[in-house]
């Protein structure tokens, strides 16, 4: 198992998360994703729409993650003053018979590009601490490699 999947089975743990991937950004490639969750199913268009450096589509027009539809609530992925993140939403779509959206966090954390979906129910600024916590985590082991 890779580190990158470890992270990803902790951030899974205590069940605020549906789904979570972590993704190369130089590579514009996986490294590692919840084994069955939908952004195992990432293409790689929807993950160059994702961290391209074309933002105005993504305001008009939304993405897809795994084939799920989503807005943007709001993109500061490329701007510091918001520690490098982004909030989603899933379009309405149904699940086991039910309605539902979900809240999406992306992150920007060194090399890599955290993505976290809620459960039904979480809201994006739980999520958000989730993923910056993630975020810190990462960089202090990288720091601690360097030194």
């Amino acid at each position: 198992m890779t580190v990158w999947q470890e992270h990803i089975n902790n951030l899974m743990k205590d069940g605020l998360c549906w789904d979570a991937a972590v993704l190369s950004i130089a590579q514009q490639q996986f490294l590692a994703a919840h084994q069955g969750g939908i952004l195992a199913k990432l293409t790689k268009p929807e993950i160059q729409a994702l961290l391209g450096r074309n933002r105005e589509n993504l305001l008009t027009q939304g993405l897809t993650l795994g084939g799920l539809k989503c807005l943007v609530i709001r993109d500061n992925l490329y701007t510091d003053a918001h520690q490098y993140s982004m909030d989603l939403r899933t379009k309405l779509y149904r699940d086991n018979g039910e309605s539902c959206t979900r809240a999406i966090t992306v992150v920007l954390v060194n090399s890599v590009c955290l993505i976290l979906i809620g459960q039904k129910g979480i809201q994006g600024g739980t999520l958000n601490m989730k993923a910056f916590e993630m975020a810190h985590y990462i960089t202090t082991c990288a720091n601690k490699h360097v030194q």
